[in-house]
């Protein structure tokens, strides 16, 4: 018997079947030793719930020693399962069933993968862990990328590490009737971020930088800023560039490491500089 389920019985069955049902599904797998198919749909079921106790409660009725529960629940063969909601029956499976036939209906009732993703990376980004968050929403947004939820988190990750051009193909793929309040704010936090990405002082070390091309201390600055804007690629390129040139050039060699340090968990970008860095040194 698996150890993740709850047998039920008189006495605890007003507490599970009435009181949990009002906060939590809870699914009850109607099994008897002597019918194996029962037994074989409870362990399977016990497995499949292994790790969903949040969302669902797995109990079981023992029809051989609980017959007044099977009696109260109209249960007229097994294996037989029932899905319990505010006290009442709300689904359920008879017969004996197929892996298929148990996670179509385990599916229809269990968050998603990507739901729980998109809780995490919510999380994650209130408490400011946006580089924690980069991972985990872009993973929710790899097994459904057509979610209007899921693509407003990976747009507000994307302004804030720095990926204006990929946050605005993102928002523009959303369509009219999810443009809701949470959109327009990531629109305004767009606009903001393009312009903080060409600053006053930017464009003073761009334009010296025209006259003086060859000052690394120049080059350094610009890089500096850029990164201080999330214009990452733009830093990493005249960094590079500088290592490439002089592999002596220990402060543009820190500084890029520091843009790679300050990059998400699983940029590609990162991947990029790091392989590129590595062909350099050997």
């Amino acid at each position: 018997m698996m150890t993740n389920s709850l047998a039920i019985n008189l006495e605890n069955f007003q507490q599970v079947i009435i009181e949990e049902s009002k906060t939590k599904l809870v699914l009850v797998s109607f099994w008897a030793q002597q019918i194996p198919e029962s037994v074989e749909l409870r362990d399977k079921l016990a497995m499949a719930l292994a790790n969903c106790s949040d969302t669902l409660l797995f109990t079981t009725v023992d029809c051989e020693s609980q017959g007044q529960i099977a009696q109260q629940f109209g249960i007229q063969s097994l294996p037989t399962v029932i899905l319990v909601q505010d006290g009442q029956p709300l689904d359920g499976l008879t017969g004996p069933q197929t892996d298929a036939t148990i996670n179509e209906f385990l599916d229809k009732y269990l968050p998603k993968q990507q739901d729980v993703l998109l809780a995490e990376a919510k999380t994650l980004l209130a408490e400011n862990k946006v580089s924690e968050a980069f991972p985990i929403i872009t993973q929710a947004y790899q097994l459904d990328n057509e979610r209007a939820d899921i693509k407003l988190v990976l747009s507000d990750v994307y302004i804030q590490t720095g990926k204006i051009t990929e946050a605005e193909t993102l928002l523009k793929s959303i369509k009219m009737i999810d443009q809701d309040s949470a959109y327009q704010s990531l629109m305004a936090k767009l606009e903001l971020a393009t312009q903080a990405a060409d600053s006053p002082e930017i464009q003073a070390l761009e334009q010296q930088l025209a006259n003086d091309a060859d000052n690394v201390q120049l080059q350094q600055k610009l890089a500096a800023q850029y990164s201080q804007v999330n214009r990452h690629d733009d830093a990493l390129t005249i960094l590079f560039l500088l290592v490439q040139k002089d592999g002596a050039d220990i402060a543009s060699k820190d500084l890029l490491l520091d843009v790679l340090k300050s990059l998400p968990e699983g940029d590609a970008l990162a991947s990029k500089y790091r392989r590129k860095l590595y062909t350099l040194m050997y």
